[in-house]
């Protein structure tokens, strides 16, 4: 690998090729060396930047969490506008369209990692906790404009949403659910 060559944003670069691997090859193959190799650059500039492999991939994962913010605000956003049957669809799409099923994956696999999230993420499964808070308080917001029913467990069906999607979702190497089979599961879990 070159050395000497300065790369702009490293971190960014980094974790750019630490999505590809993970997408492409699974938890079991991120590697430093795999990241590195990715991004075509030398081990070391991944340990310049990162104490170690797990504080590298911790990170990735907070900024994940950070990208998911967003998504987050533009579904709140959406609520009165729209279709809340699309509005939901969408949003579950585009994130577990992401990496966000693998960084799930990766979480669970791997003990120092989790541990580090702790401090970050105490409760859930990060990337999931989050969405299924911004899936709540979407659902809350539509209650106001009474597009969901008043009497509806928002935490409930927030829960069921981001559960089922997952597992929809979570067969990386399968056939991955269309937009129709979203858009069908989500229909069918709201209250009427």
């Amino acid at each position: 690998m070159p050395t000497g060559v300065a790369m702009r944003d490293a971190r960014e670069q980094l974790f750019d090729a630490a999505e590809r691997v993970l997408l492409r090859e699974g938890p079991e193959a991120l590697t430093s060396r795999a990241v590195t190799t990715e991004a075509g650059c030398a081990k070391g500039l991944l340990h310049k930047h990162f104490t170690d492999f797990d504080g590298f991939l911790a990170e990735l994962v907070l900024d994940r969490i950070r990208r998911l913010d967003d998504q987050s605000e533009a579904l709140l956003k959406a609520a009165g506008q729209g279709s809340v049957v699309e509005n939901l669809t969408a949003m579950l799409t585009d994130l577990f369209g992401s990496v966000a099923v693998a960084i799930v994956s990766l979480t669970i696999s791997r003990d120092g990692l989790r541990a580090r999230l702790r401090e970050a993420v105490p409760v859930g499964v990060p990337i999931l906790t989050e969405a299924g808070q911004a899936l709540r308080d979407y659902l809350s917001a539509e209650q106001t404009y009474g597009r969901i029913p008043a009497d509806a467990d928002v935490d409930v069906l927030g829960l069921t949403l981001i559960g089922t999607a997952h597992l929809l979702f979570a067969d990386r190497t399968g056939t991955r659910p269309t937009t129709a089979d979203v858009r069908a599961f989500v229909s069918s879990t709201l209250p009427r």
